[in-house]
């Protein structure tokens, strides 16, 4: 390790990669300095931000590292120099903050910073950070070199400028740690934008693990998410990973995260922060390297105004905010898409691809699309299966007539029709099946509430010509979790 090598040195001219690490402690400077080079680095260190400039003016790093107080200014200067390229061509940059300092590492985050530590430097947590940034600093494989239009060809289609620019987005996301809250009305694609982030970063080799936080049990949510031990539970008769350790070394998405009950909130407010977890049943806490990608088409901001959400989650998880456009934004890709899914429709039933007339594709043009891409993908499908040729007429789109209602439902309007909903339903209404009313008040309140249910979704399925997508949207609910419940409550 050194930090006295002088600029232009033929030292200069390294091996291995070089990392700089800027602190002003001379003992922690000298512990990162010592593990970095167990990992084989080549280290310079720096005491303050002056000498740091320096270094970096001379030479060329993969990695630094960076406390956020430093003697003549602070490092979220150097973070957001480095990020802008002012050093030369941006590497990864990180962070060393106070512990409990989560303002200070959402700031960094949100500056550029590829990822952060807290003190007392973790060791182990200092590796894994290590080895994911300088994994980003491999070529990819060939494929992963393709210009980011032809990458995702398949998955965000669109020319319209708002996929352009979250095409654009999601290539700068892939190079960092931050957590990225993705946002858009249900079918939109918001799965498809956190994979796009994923399978363009340095994880792309590592798994992906998609969790719907909706349709998880309350009381399995901390089996599931953290793993158990052999015996934690009657019926555990082995030890299980969770989701956080299927996803090690790579990503885990949380999918409609304001579902989230407030207990689990808190637990995964501390593996988030500690990068630990512990099995249920388990004595000691193992570390994990995952990150976190979300994704809800509910208003986050209100939930936690609402106390249904935990503001210091939000924050953590709200780094970065990306936005998913609805197809009613971009109309004008409906063309493309509805050809790549009808190509798609015909590879998989192995037939000629089915086209569309004119007629058809002008009505698809002017349907507002409540329920998205999904949606489309749903119409056309149904189309195909009962088009009597391969020109797909209007007849055959089966398109539900436009409404004010088809306009794109959010979360606080769908909270409020719920309420006055609740407040519209008499106490004595209508006995239905499995329960009698005795004196205004139901002998079994799940089968009432079952009862009421059912009639609602049938309601909405009837009202969208039975078009589950459609039907989801006007409930408030996601595709996947009407399915759920047409299930449970034998809705067919």
């Amino acid at each position: 390790m050194s930090d006295t090598r002088p600029p232009g040195d033929p030292g200069a001219q390294r091996r291995a990669p070089a990392v700089l690490v800027v602190d002003d402690e001379a003992d922690l400077r000298e512990l990162l300095g010592l593990t970095l080079v167990r990992l084989g680095l080549d280290v310079d260190a720096a005491e303050s931000l002056t000498r740091a400039r320096e270094l970096l003016a001379a030479r060329r790093y993969a990695l630094c590292l960076t406390d956020m107080r430093l003697p003549d200014g602070i490092g979220l200067d150097l973070v957001r120099e480095v990020a802008q390229g002012r050093h030369g061509e941006a590497f990864p940059i990180a962070v060393i903050t106070a512990y409990g300092s989560a303002e200070n590492a959402v700031a960094a985050l949100k500056a550029g910073a590829f990822d952060y530590l807290a003190k007392p430097v973790d060791v182990e947590q200092l590796r894994l950070l290590v080895r994911s940034a300088l994994a980003g600093n491999v070529a990819p494989p060939e494929a992963a070199q393709a210009p980011v239009a032809e990458r995702f060809a398949t998955r965000l289609l669109g020319n319209a400028p708002s996929m352009v620019q979250l095409r654009a987005m999601i290539e700068r996301l892939a190079r960092s740690m931050a957590p990225v809250a993705v946002y858009g009305e249900s079918g939109s694609g918001k799965e498809l934008v956190a994979r796009a982030i994923h399978d363009s970063s340095a994880r792309r080799a590592q798994s992906f693990v998609a969790v719907n936080c909706g349709a998880i049990p309350e009381n399995l949510m901390e089996a599931e998410f953290f793993g158990y031990r052999k015996g934690a539970f009657t019926g555990a008769d082995r030890d299980h990973d969770g989701f956080f350790q299927a996803a090690s070394g790579g990503t885990l998405f949380l999918d409609e995260v304001a579902e989230l009950p407030l207990a689990m909130q808190v637990k995964l407010l501390r593996a988030i922060q500690e990068r630990r977890v512990r099995k249920v049943g388990a004595t000691a806490e193992e570390p994990v390297d995952v990150r976190i990608l979300s994704a809800t088409h509910q208003d986050l901001a209100r939930r936690v105004a609402e106390g249904r959400f935990r503001q210091d989650l939000y924050y953590r998880l709200n780094v970065i905010e990306l936005r998913a456009p609805s197809l009613r934004e971009r109309s004008e890709d409906v063309p493309l898409l509805a050809e790549a899914i009808l190509k798609r429709l015909a590879e998989r039933n192995r037939t000629a691809p089915a086209h569309l007339s004119a007629p058809a594709l002008e009505a698809l043009r002017q349907y507002p699309f409540p329920g998205n891409v999904r949606e489309l993908e749903n119409i056309l499908e149904r189309a195909v299966a009962l088009a009597a040729d391969g020109e797909l007429q209007p007849d055959d789109l089966m398109l539900p007539a436009a409404e004010p209602a088809a306009t794109p439902v959010h979360a606080p309007e769908i909270e409020a029709a719920d309420a006055a909903a609740d407040e519209a339903v008499p106490v004595a209404a209508e006995p239905a099946r499995g329960f009698q009313v005795v004196d205004g008040v139901p002998t079994d309140l799940q089968a009432y509430v079952d009862a009421l249910e059912r009639d609602a979704i049938r309601a909405a399925l009837e009202k969208t010509r039975f078009n589950r997508t459609a039907a989801a949207q006007l409930l408030g609910l996601t595709f996947r979790q009407l399915r759920y419940r047409m299930q449970r409550l034998g809705v067919k």
